[in-house]
């Protein structure tokens, strides 16, 4: 039986978040809309919400049979996931396999070169704030989050990696960085939110042609056509 949708919790930049008439449960629901620089750019795409919703919904299955779990129950829609209502933890865990974005600029490295073994970043989640650098020190001491809790964000992080990237290296792109979130859910810390090219970089082995959200970042190309052709190259068709 489909939970009804009820009031709206929660709308961020290309998500609402809505209740049902299970209190333990709720809706996720992928728009159309993308933003960059904290807001300051934005835009509309079509198909962007029903494609991002596809492959979070097919990634977080792929973890799940790989033993890594989320508050993902199901896909309910095109746009839809039915989750676990979860107390998401304010640190986005960022992990790198290649210099780019804020990183490069940051320290004024070189984009695109490989770093020797993956490299794991805390950032505080918080548009007011510019989503800030975190060390754990400071995760801790202001109760952002428990230290058991981000060793095991690390963890599951670091095993995401390896198996996001053996993904996305059998269809031929390379997985740069991705960021991820975690929620508590019943004493445990379990994946949460989405995992989209909006905030993945991939770019095809070879040509470094981008499949992510910097084509509208940076004025690449258009947006609807970059993630349609993701789309069919992660579900084997030729038209998203």
């Amino acid at each position: 039986m489909i939970p009804a949708r009820g009031a709206a919790l929660y709308k961020g930049k290309a998500k609402s978040v809505f209740a049902t008439d299970d209190p333990s449960l709720v809706i996720l629901r992928f728009s159309d809309e993308a933003t960059a620089f904290n807001g300051v750019k934005q835009a509309v795409f079509q198909d962007k919400g029903r494609i991002n919703c596809a492959i979070t919904a097919h990634l977080f299955d792929e973890l799940a049979a790989r033993g890594v779990p989320s508050h993902m129950v199901r896909q309910l829609g095109e746009r839809d996931l039915l989750c676990h209502k979860v107390e998401i933890i304010p640190v986005e865990v960022v992990v790198r396999n290649v210099i780019a974005g804020s990183l490069a600029r940051r320290y004024g490295l070189t984009e695109g070169e490989p770093l020797d073994e993956p490299l794991v970043e805390l950032f505080l989640k918080s548009d007011e704030l510019n989503d800030p650098l975190l060390t754990e020190e400071v995760a801790v001491r202001f109760d952002f989050a428990k230290r058991w809790e981000l060793q095991c964000m690390r963890e599951q992080a670091l095993q995401v990696n390896d198996l996001l990237r053996a993904f996305w290296g059998e269809l031929g792109i390379d997985l740069i960085d991705f960021k991820l979130e975690f929620g508590r859910l019943d004493g445990k810390v379990v994946l949460a939110d989405e995992i989209t090219p909006d905030g993945s970089r991939l770019w095809e082995r070879g040509t470094g042609q981008r499949f992510d959200k910097d084509v509208f970042r940076r004025d690449l190309g258009d947006l609807s056509q970059t993630y349609r052709a993701l789309h069919a190259r992660v579900f084997g068709e030729t038209q998203a």
